[in-house]
């Protein structure tokens, strides 16, 4: 035994936990601005100017959450690492390719020539719907084991829809916040058309998990666990109603409310998370293999996490910094 207990028990519960926590920010990050992408059609041409701007600035530090949680999945459950990737191939390729296009697109878009600007939007739209649809459709497998039968494939299909219009909600969201006048009314009219899709995705989600595993069932409905496990439940119906109360008076005059739909739905999806982990706890492929089993080494994993420490505070402080440094309203796009 060391001073912090027993490390195979420690250490491995610890980089879940990083691990979980890289997932999440991530979908809040990059789950905005690829919202941005996929409501980009919606808008004119100037308008889309000043979505990418409101972006601009994020967009690249966001994905590296995704990095981060990956690299935390290979290092210390490799075995897991290996079983997930290899049941969600297919979705992955088209999730990196969608990235991929995304970034070419982002970028191209202003330094091509002006006859190429609309085809780089819709690359940047297709690569954004692209990445949302593919991580939606892994979430819906991952939901059901892993498992591939037509029931789980279909299970998986409706939450790639389902997570892809919640993206969509949360860039509206980010939109009301960064942006101001007719964008920003057009951006409250998406955010009350995509509200549905947080509800019945985190519904899916919710119905689904215990009905696939008997084990997540009586975590969930047993009994004293029912009842100190009903806040989650109470406080997610709370903050959608919250939400759709004040999407019915944004814009308001002042603006003063402008982050409340943001910071709201962060709250919402922190609440899922939680959720999920609690359900799926301790494994880490569901009902297959747990964070123990597929752990690395304790001493591998110790020396990871004396790196983990000094690398995680430095993506912590730059990430806070780019939203500091831009915070506010985004001005006209601009690559001089």
């Amino acid at each position: 035994m060391t001073l912090f207990g027993d490390p195979a028990v420690w250490l491995p519960l610890a980089f879940a936990a990083l691990m979980g926590l890289s997932i999440l920010i991530y979908v809040v990050l990059d789950g905005f601005d690829l919202g941005v992408g996929v409501l980009s059609p919606l808008a004119s041409e100037e308008e889309k100017d000043r979505m990418i701007a409101s972006i601009g600035p994020f967009w690249d530090a966001n994905e590296t959450w995704l990095v981060l949680a990956i690299g935390i999945l290979l290092v210390a459950f490799p075995t897991a690492h290996g079983a997930i990737l290899t049941a969600l191939y297919l979705p992955v390729a088209i999730m990196l390719i969608g990235l991929i296009l995304r970034g070419v697109a982002f970028e191209f878009r202003a330094k091509a020539p002006v006859r190429w600007k609309a085809f780089w939007d819709k690359a940047f739209f297709w690569g954004s719907l692209m990445t949302s649809l593919s991580q939606g459709y892994m979430l819906g497998l991952y939901v059901m084991g892993l498992q591939v039968t037509w029931f789980t494939l279909g299970f998986a299909a409706i939450t790639a829809v389902f997570l892809t219009v919640a993206y969509s909600f949360i860039g509206a969201t980010w939109l009301i916040m960064k942006t101001d006048g007719a964008l920003q009314r057009k951006s409250v009219a998406w955010a009350k058309g995509g509200i549905w899709g947080v509800v019945l995705g985190m519904g899916a989600v919710s119905v689904a998990s215990p009905f696939v595993s008997a084990r997540i069932f009586d975590k969930w409905f047993s009994v004293p666990e029912i009842f100190l496990l009903a806040p989650l439940p109470l406080m997610s119906a709370a903050l959608v109603a919250l939400l759709w109360y004040a999407l019915r008076y944004l814009p308001t005059k002042d603006d003063s409310w402008a982050w409340f739909p943001f910071v709201a739905t962060i709250v919402l999806f922190v609440l899922g998370f939680f959720g999920m982990a609690y359900s799926f706890y301790p494994y880490v492929v569901p009902e297959q293999l747990t964070i123990y089993e597929t752990a690395s080494a304790p001493e591998s994993l110790f020396i990871i996490l004396i790196g983990t420490l000094f690398v995680l505070p430095m993506i912590l402080g730059y990430t806070a910094l780019a939203y500091i440094i831009f915070r506010g309203k985004a001005t006209a796009l601009s690559y001089d």
